[in-house]
């Protein structure tokens, strides 16, 4: 007696997505294209030292292959314009980019809209690396501190990881706790490693607020890699998260494994927040601002959210980043701060809709 093989069921799209139109639409992605890079170019355009704008276009276009231009910028002119604004611009977008699509995946893999990329020991396994190289190594070159922070982020998540595999419970609840465990943890070892040297805790506290002012090329080629490697296994987990957002029995239905897409999705997300902390510090708040942002304009599909989420965090932080840079100048304000004044109540209006959600 045989019987019959029965392929797994197949869910209309709307009821697997929850969108009628999963697909990522020419209009959006070239409105976030176009504000992208009108906010880089602002971010090459606006600083302390008054460059032409006409000449800082020509010695931008003068850069692309087969394109001679006589710029007319002087040697100094050329290294503010190379070697401080656009290595900036640059690590700006990187980060915001990286922090969004994080807070993407995050909030796909634990189906809230509150999770943030610092949700599971990253921040303050970064911290707690970092505050070791300040502390522990004087001589620093200048990259001890974005490869602490870096090995730090991805031990926190990992800590965290294998705590809430452990535990017994619901996976997704268990993990945050977890998280919250191990950050309070680490927090706690940070205090205490900054008791060991006090004369550095205002270059501790200086990278706990965030910023980009010191980005140069080394440390884009030190992040870039990863940044590559954790948007290419977002972006194409798009659909697997759409199919997650219906219920795991009815991924299952479908073939999918759940825990495989889920480990993968964290990982990940924690690999781009690792790189982003590296290099910038602790700057919170886009994880969860951007990818709201973009659901409430372009619909809740992961293969809408998850790119749009990397072009608009990147052009969100760079716009952050020029109000840090000129809202108290000469001075300059932490960027962590910026993001912070945006970002908080604006987490507390996303926290009554999800509360109102909730509630019917």
């Amino acid at each position: 007696m045989t019987t019959a093989f029965r392929a797994p069921r197949r869910l209309p799209r709307a009821k697997r997505t929850g969108q009628p139109h999963a697909r990522l639409r020419a209009l959006p992605l070239a409105v976030a294209v176009a504000l992208l890079a009108a906010t880089l170019l602002a971010g090459v355009l606006v600083g302390a030292a008054g460059l032409p704008a006409g000449g800082v276009l020509k010695a931008l276009a003068d850069k692309i292959p087969f394109v001679h231009v006589d710029s007319g910028l002087g040697v100094i002119d050329q290294s503010v314009l190379f070697e401080l604004r656009v290595p900036r611009a640059l690590m700006a977008a990187l980060v915001g980019g990286m922090l969004a699509m994080a807070g993407a995946g995050y909030q796909g893999v634990f189906r809230n809209p509150l999770a943030d990329p610092y949700l599971l020991g990253a921040a303050a396994g970064a911290g707690v690396g970092a505050t070791l190289v300040i502390v522990l190594v004087p001589g620093d070159p200048g990259y001890g501190v974005p490869l602490a922070a870096f090995a730090g982020a991805l031990c926190g998540v990992c800590l965290a990881y294998v705590l809430g595999r452990t535990a017994e419970g619901d996976g997704a609840a268990t993990l945050v706790l977890a998280g919250v465990a191990v950050s309070s943890f680490l927090a706690a070892a940070q205090t205490f490693i900054q008791q060991l040297k006090a004369e550095e805790l205002q270059r501790i506290f200086s990278w706990i607020l965030g910023g980009v002012g010191s980005a140069d090329w080394d440390q884009l080629a030190l992040v870039a890699p990863y940044a590559l490697i954790s948007t290419v296994v977002l972006l194409t987990h798009g659909r697997l998260l759409d199919v997650l957002s219906v219920g795991d029995e009815e991924a299952a239905s479908l073939g999918l494994a759940a825990p495989r897409v889920r480990l993968t999705v964290l990982v990940a997300a924690s690999l781009a927040t690792a790189s982003a902390v590296a290099v910038s510090g602790l700057i919170g708040f886009v994880g969860i601002v951007v990818p709201h942002v973009v659901r409430r304009l372009a619909g809740g599909s992961y293969r809408v959210v998850l790119p749009l989420s990397l072009l608009g965090g990147a052009a969100f932080l760079e716009v952050a980043d020029l109000v840090a840079r000129t809202a108290t100048s000469p001075g300059e304000l932490p960027l962590g701060v910026v993001t912070a004044f945006v970002g908080g109540p604006f987490f507390v209006v996303v926290l009554r809709a999800s509360r109102r959600q909730v509630g019917t």
